[in-house]
């Protein structure tokens, strides 16, 4: 695996002679060090696939009760496409014989199987456990996704183009760093993928918000913005915790290594700054909006602690403590703002992942020469602008040619009834949904409530 080999051999380096770990130490065993590599990749994965979990309860929490079930099926199955789109086509394409821009159009087969004779060199690992790290990785960018397009979203057009993000946008563009490309030639820096996950899922959010529009009923007359609060905000709350705790594995088994007493400072130093640039966002968040608004906003907190972890994501190892508060609380000041910001331009985002991902996944990108001596603005700048240059047309003509085909927004009677009963025919909440526009659309789950059973008015 090429990803992050230079950074990590900086980082490294860094860590030996800044904190004095051993170069008395000696060298572990090869095997040992297979092991713990191997270890650290299953551990760091299965966090980060926790992660979905996150995002699934995040969006739940902050769309409207009538569409909490489509939300959940889009990121159960987001999940289990782009895993399957990583194995048949993405990985080897991101990392496979990569010359400067592309790798390999071929099914991914690991290197080694559980019945062979292995002889592990030293600082190896067994290959399934990086292909799963991988995966989840990009799960992660298509999450990102779904959030700022629900409740509006073809399922099935919406699951078409998660295909196309995770099997080509995704890799293709990972490649130029994590892969060897041009990008990691010309010295980009990315640690654990501010840019080449974040904000690529938010440029792609992006335009996928633009094309199909904002939710009827979001924009009044004169721009005047219309409140759909979400349905359960302990869930959306919840939801950030998880994905708070997933982050130690997205960024701390960016490490790429266990198998020595540096990479188990360097990881522990990682946590650390992770977590503190949270802590930051969660307090700039917090105080920001008790300032602009008189009371303080709990989604936007959520979305601050988001910023933070976002925003460190680049360079979570160099910065010491203080710098990552700091890093985090002006990615979360930044997301803070821009949420409204959107809302001025008729971009409406449900959950705030284009501030959260695209706007402090660009913040967090350009901040890692602060604290990072090998890198260069113009360089991290060049970077960005790469990225961008290469998600946004090729987001636009998947969202544009699935506009035209089988089209991607759902008819006004089916979003006024919702996605969980217009696409599932079911409901997430069906004791506590007003039942009068699904009952227009005429979806058989629909019927009238048995005897007994609350049936709540306005509350989707």
């Amino acid at each position: 695996m090429i990803k992050r080999q230079m950074t990590k051999a900086v980082a490294m380096t860094a860590c030996v002679i800044g904190v004095g770990v051993a170069p008395a130490l000696a060298q572990p065993d090869a095997e040992v060090q297979y092991i713990f590599n191997s270890l650290m990749f299953l551990i760091g994965g299965f966090l980060v696939m926790f992660m979905a979990a996150g995002f699934c309860m995040l969006e739940a929490g902050l769309v409207r009760s009538k569409n909490v079930a489509d939300i959940c099926l889009k990121n159960i199955s987001l999940y289990a496409l782009a895993g399957i789109m990583y194995y048949v086509v993405g990985y080897n394409l991101m990392y496979a014989d990569v010359g400067d821009f592309i790798g390999a159009f071929s099914i991914w087969g690991p290197g080694e199987l559980y019945d062979s004779e292995i002889a592990p060199e030293a600082g190896g690992y067994a290959s399934a456990s990086d292909w799963f790290f991988q995966m989840v990785f990009v799960a992660t960018a298509a999450s990102i996704v779904s959030g700022a397009v629900a409740e509006r979203v073809k399922l099935f057009s919406f699951l078409i183009f998660v295909v196309i993000l995770t099997g080509l946008i995704y890799p293709i563009q990972g490649a130029w760093k994590w892969g060897g490309g041009f990008l990691d030639q010309n010295g980009f820096l990315d640690f654990a993928g501010s840019t080449i996950v974040h904000s690529v899922g938010g440029w792609a959010a992006l335009v996928g918000v633009l094309m199909i529009g904002p939710r009827t009923g979001k924009y009044g007359d004169g721009g005047r913005v219309m409140p759909m609060p979400g349905s359960s905000l302990p869930l959306a709350t919840l939801g950030t915790f998880v994905l708070w705790l997933g982050w130690f594995g997205f960024n701390g088994a960016s490490q790429l290594a266990l198998g020595t007493a540096g990479d188990a400072t360097a990881i522990s130093q990682i946590f650390a700054n992770t977590n503190m640039a949270a802590a930051g966002g969660v307090v700039a968040a917090l105080i920001l909006t008790k300032a602009l608004y008189r009371k303080v906003d709990l989604t936007m907190v959520l979305n601050g602690a988001l910023a933070g972890l976002v925003s460190i994501t680049a360079e979570p190892l160099t910065p010491n403590i203080g710098e990552a508060i700091l890093i985090g609380a002006t990615g979360s000041v930044l997301v803070t703002l821009a949420i409204p910001m959107l809302d001025k331009f008729k971009i409406d985002d449900v959950v705030g992942a284009i501030p959260v991902h695209l706007v402090a996944g660009i913040f967090g990108t350009l901040v890692v020469p602060v604290t990072n001596d090998d890198a260069s603005f113009v360089t991290q700048l060049v970077g960005v602008v790469c990225v961008a240059a290469w998600v946004i047309p090729t987001s636009a003509i998947a969202w544009a040619v699935l506009k035209f085909t089988l089209g991607i927004r759902l008819s006004p009677e089916e979003e006024l009834a919702g996605g969980d009963v217009s696409e599932l025919g079911l409901e997430a909440y069906p004791e506590f949904v007003d039942r009068t526009a699904a009952a227009s659309y005429g979806a058989a789950a629909t019927a009238a409530p048995a005897s007994g059973e609350r049936v709540a008015s306005g509350t989707a």
